[in-house]
């Protein structure tokens, strides 16, 4: 299945409220010749099919996932999914920042999948890890933290290679710029930040970052901030009871009707009304 490379995008991941990383279920589980296009993202990214079976795609690699099998997909890598038919498949992401200390100056990691009894004991501890997510209960957090971080040592000790593909690192290093852009982005988004200003940090001129975020992004600058202010602003809406205005200055917007409008163009309704169904649905 061959995709044009014009379709590629970025995904913003935000993880799970009291832990670092992000563990979810497939959303393809039905199969129905579902498909999640072209992306690439800043985190480490494992996943296991417990079962049935989807086609993964690295670059434009195929690799048929059948029950008891998994793919590790490194920082900054293309990648894709097609699930055919029915599957139950488990996602675990995994944010550069949990291997610091363990990287080099450059930040440079790479994860190699491999055969034998450490990918049955990673295939083991993501399974055990989800169930223990799912289930809650008393002191699941410290349950699921204390296998999250025996990943984090599996993967370190056994799962941890050197790049030695040229292309693949010319091609890595283009997102690399990129993803150090969308860093500073999101360090400094509640600022007023411009285009122009984010391209004299980096030595860019304008023009050309607006093109890295059009090829690696597939949207303009504006709207990744826009996106990228209203997900927090969400998750602030959510998890407390701010006034909206003070969401609205919060997330770096000017007003509340700007967030406003950001928010609904986004989730389909204003925040006003997203947090009043919250209430009802208590």
């Amino acid at each position: 299945m061959e995709q044009r490379p014009d379709e590629v995008q970025y995904e913003h991941i935000i993880p799970k409220q009291f832990f670092q990383f992000k563990l979810f279920p497939f959303r393809g589980k039905d199969g129905r010749n579902y498909r999640v296009r072209k992306h690439w993202h800043q985190w480490v990214e494992i996943l296991l099919v417990m079962e049935g079976s989807l086609d993964f795609y690295i670059y434009s690699t195929n690799y048929h996932l059948q029950a008891k099998d998994y793919m590790i997909v490194n920082p900054n890598v293309i990648h894709s999914i097609h699930a055919p038919h029915p599957n139950k498949t488990i996602f675990l992401q995994i944010p550069l920042e949990c291997f610091d200390g363990y990287l080099d100056d450059n930040r440079q990691i790479v994860f190699c999948k491999k055969e034998g009894p450490e990918s049955d004991r990673l295939m083991e501890l993501l399974e055990e890890m989800y169930h223990a997510y799912s289930e809650s209960g008393e002191f699941y957090t410290l349950r699921v933290k204390s296998l999250f971080y025996s990943i984090l040592y599996l993967m370190m000790t056994e799962f941890a290679a050197e790049e030695k593909d040229k292309g693949l690192v010319k091609q890595r290093y283009h997102l690399e710029q990129m993803s150090d852009i969308i860093t500073y982005i999101e360090q400094h988004y509640t600022d007023d930040i411009t285009l122009e200003g984010v391209a004299q940090e980096f030595n860019f001129s304008p023009s050309y970052l607006s093109r890295m975020f059009q090829k690696y992004a597939r949207m303009n600058y504006k709207t990744y901030l826009l996106d990228l202010r209203s997900e927090n602003g969400y998750r602030e809406l959510v998890g407390t009871d701010h006034p909206i205005s003070l969401i609205a200055v919060n997330q770096g917007f000017p007003n509340s009707k700007a967030f406003a409008k950001a928010f609904r163009k986004r989730y389909g309704c204003l925040p006003s009304e997203y947090r009043k169904s919250l209430k009802l649905n208590q």
